[in-house]
């Protein structure tokens, strides 16, 4: 299996380029078929802090941000399959690591308190306020190769961002509540 190891590299190497220069350089562009990244996936996890719950739907339904994240890593995987002959331990490691990003992924925005602890460059990447820092998923080898590594988890920002989080959400709440308490039959509403 000569060439696992190198795939492994490679593959980490590519999943730094991609999220930086793809997901993010032609995510952020308004039309651009990469947007769902930036604008659904990115401000899904700002709104539930750190969570995604469209993880929740079935990707076979609706062609939403994780359905486009699975068809993307399938073309990958198609894509390499015809070198699996001449490199099976480089075309194996790739494959690898495709089913491992989909599976760490996933499981960081569905278990937030998971991805915290096992994930914190991902945690980092979503929740620091320079959300362009920190393109590796599974690994942060090429974020400290290319110096994009910016720690943020346990800093002393982060305690305050999360104090600032939980007060918007606590006056969200109770715009709500508010709301529901209004009786209907107290409303002098006019149509004329």
């Amino acid at each position: 299996m000569f060439g696992f190891i190198p795939g492994l590299i490679f593959a980490n190497a590519f999943e730094w380029y991609f999220h930086k220069e793809i997901l993010h350089g032609q995510g952020k562009k308004k039309g651009n078929f990469w947007r769902f990244h930036w604008a659904v996936h990115h401000k899904t996890v700002l709104d539930e802090n750190y969570r995604d719950s469209d993880y929740e739907k079935d990707i076979m339904e609706s062609w939403n941000p994780q359905s486009k994240e699975v068809a993307s890593l399938a073309v990958a995987a198609v894509a390499v399959a015809p070198f699996f002959p001449i490199a099976p331990g480089f075309v194996s490691a790739l494959w690898l690591s495709q089913y491992n990003y989909y599976r760490v992924h996933k499981k960081s925005h569905l278990d937030p308190e998971w991805g915290y602890k096992y994930l914190p460059w991902h945690y980092d990447h979503h929740m620091a306020p320079n959300q362009d820092m920190n393109w590796c998923v599974t690994f942060p080898l090429w974020d400290y190769v290319m110096g994009t590594r910016l720690v943020y988890k346990g800093t002393e920002r982060e305690q305050f961002d999360n104090q600032r989080r939980a007060r918007k959400m606590q006056l969200k709440q109770e715009k709500l509540n508010k709301l529901k308490n209004i009786n209907p039959d107290n409303l002098n509403i006019s149509l004329n």
